[in-house]
């Protein structure tokens, strides 16, 4: 993304600071699959781009995946932004990455029945 196109981006929706991100919240926000899947397709999928819930194909009603993310939001690990009627998100990868090293690694690593088989 380029530095003109970031910005013009609108500025994030409320969450918390860089120094007030604890890693029992986050843990306690990415303990969720569906949350998990989330931010891993983030990162692996689109890490330098914003993305609407709907790139997502979560099959899910409305409120359940606005509850997801918000959860995602207020815990430190996404930023969201308000673009008209659409929230896009973004994982806060520079600042998980200061706070907590070497989590978004284990993130992306991960894989359904990695950690326990």
């Amino acid at each position: 993304m380029t530095p003109a196109v970031r910005a013009a981006r609108p500025a994030p929706l409320a969450e918390p600071a860089r120094e007030d991100l604890r890693l029992e919240v986050v843990l306690g926000a990415l303990s969720d699959p569906l949350r998990l899947s989330i931010v891993r397709k983030l990162l692996l999928e689109s890490p330098e781009t914003d993305r609407s819930c709907g790139w997502f194909g979560i099959d899910r009603p409305k409120s359940t995946l606005t509850h997801h993310f918000r959860l995602l939001r207020e815990a430190g690990v996404t930023r969201q932004r308000q673009y008209g009627l659409e929230r896009r998100s973004e994982v806060r990868t520079e600042d998980l990455d200061a706070r907590f090293p070497g989590l978004l690694d284990l993130v992306r690593a991960w894989t359904p029945g990695s950690l326990l088989g």
